[in-house]
């Protein structure tokens, strides 16, 4: 392997379990979010959610589907990441992370079903107000720290020579420091809160300044992803491992200003939730150097052959909807659907990216062969559908339809909105086949463990 070349070598011996459980529970909690976004996605859609007898049910789906897709998954793949740079064998503590989360992931997932309701639609982490799914986070938050000190107590050092796979360890490093930042703000929120502050109001902004803080972590990790996809499916990165690493910290530097924005602003105060919306707004600007450098990697690939076929194709979904994700976070002029269209894209474009490193992963991690043609259309299909479902969100928004709305309350009194709503229920189901479809694919490979 040449100095300048971008892989995320694997000690089988030191990392494949951990890896291999972390991404495991990803995946079961992609599968439970799925079935989930299914009953979003018919209980918006035209016509048929006149038919749906559970609507009032709606948001509390919504809750677990975000809880589970956003957090949960997302979470999870970063732990499959800071395991990929770790070293020292940790079995036992390795043992007891992973359980915490996956007994909170199952708390979570059975809290509907048990009798918790009292949905709180607020940002970030939505929530059940009720002691099951409340257990549930805090188990699976202390999984998540749990791993996060091993990984950070057992990172692997820069050799005397600055190699690609060097720079991409180091940034997976800072966003673990990133994530450590983002669980530090949640505690500084939950201390500067008024003790009379209670509902959706409190877990709003309870969970405002962390939630943006770990924006960063996701689109550094996602960097990180496009780096390998990019070199492993055949393009030309003309970076040095030197200038990735710089641009990776330098997609980090924003987060330097987040104890300064607690310091400078009261917690519950509207100067504090416009502060961090100007952080990521402006500050997720930090990632367009490294981003644009792969973009143009595109344009300098050969033909791609066997395994760079889909991992190309990955990695061109991921790019077009983070893409069209961001630019709708710049039109954002109120509460209406726009917000969702911006976050799903943006979203889904890291979660597309960690989808193609599962792919380049999984075989590395001993398991099988993954299904040529069906891996290779699943990042097209899944990532078309959202582009369709954000495209019909961002049309119908522009004529006020509110966020977190279902059936009747959506207001839908002209056909361009009725148009959009359609559209947006129909890219979704594509969306849920393509998810479908990378589970298909996952499984295969799983069940063929070498």
């Amino acid at each position: 392997m040449s100095d300048n070349s971008y892989d995320l070598p694997l000690d089988r011996d030191d990392t494949r379990w951990a890896t291999s459980a972390w991404l495991i529970l990803g995946l079961v909690s992609l599968i439970a979010a799925g079935i989930f976004s299914l009953l979003l996605v018919l209980a918006r859609t035209p016509v048929v959610q006149s038919f749906i007898p559970f609507l009032d049910f709606f948001r509390v789906s919504l809750v677990v589907h975000v809880t589970l897709s956003v957090l949960i998954w997302l979470l999870s793949f970063s732990a499959v990441l800071w395991s990929v740079s770790s070293t020292k064998k940790h079995p036992l503590w390795d043992r007891i992370s992973v359980g915490l989360a996956v007994s909170g992931t199952v708390l979570i997932i059975i809290a509907p079903f048990i009798g918790a309701g009292n949905p709180q639609m607020s940002n970030y982490v939505p929530v059940l107000d009720h002691p099951v799914f409340f257990v549930g986070l805090e188990l699976f938050a202390a999984g998540i720290l749990s791993h996060l000190l091993r990984s950070l107590l057992a990172y692997r050092r820069i050799g005397p020579t600055l190699t690609g796979s060097d720079a991409l360890q180091a940034g997976i490093t800072v966003s673990a420091i990133i994530t450590g930042v983002a669980i530090l703000a949640v505690l500084a929120s939950m201390r500067g809160l008024p003790d009379t502050m209670t509902g959706q109001v409190y877990f709003e902004f309870l969970f405002w300044g962390g939630g943006h803080v770990i924006q960063f972590s996701y689109t550094l990790l996602m960097m990180v992803a496009w780096v390998v996809l990019a070199d492993k499916s055949g393009c030309r990165i003309e970076l040095t491992p030197r200038l990735t690493l710089v641009f990776l910290i330098f997609l980090a530097l924003p987060i330097i200003t987040v104890p300064f924005l607690y310091v400078a602003h009261d917690v519950a105060s509207p100067g504090h939730r416009l502060a961090f919306t100007e952080l990521m707004k402006y500050g997720g600007l930090s990632c367009l150097p490294l981003g644009l450098a792969v973009f143009a990697s595109l344009f300098n690939a050969g033909k791609a052959d066997g395994e760079q076929r889909y991992l190309r194709s990955a990695l061109i979904a991921s790019v077009g909807l983070f893409a069209a994700g961001g630019v709708l976070g710049f039109m954002i002029a109120g509460l209406d659907i726009v917000i969702p269209a911006h976050y799903h894209g943006a979203t889904v474009g890291v979660t597309i990216a960690f989808m193609g490193l599962t792919f380049y992963l999984l075989p590395r991690l001993g398991f099988g062969p993954l299904p040529p043609r069906m891996t290779f259309w699943q990042p097209y299909l899944y990532g078309g559908g959202q582009l369709l479902h954000i495209t019909g969100l961002a049309w119908t928004g522009g004529y006020g339809v509110q966020r977190k709305t279902a059936g009747v309350a959506q207001g839908l009194d002209r056909i361009e909105e009725i148009v959009g709503m359609g559209l947006m229920g129909f890219g979704g189901l594509i969306s849920v086949i393509g998810g479908l479809l990378f589970l298909i694919v996952a499984w295969k490979s799983l069940r063929g463990k070498t």
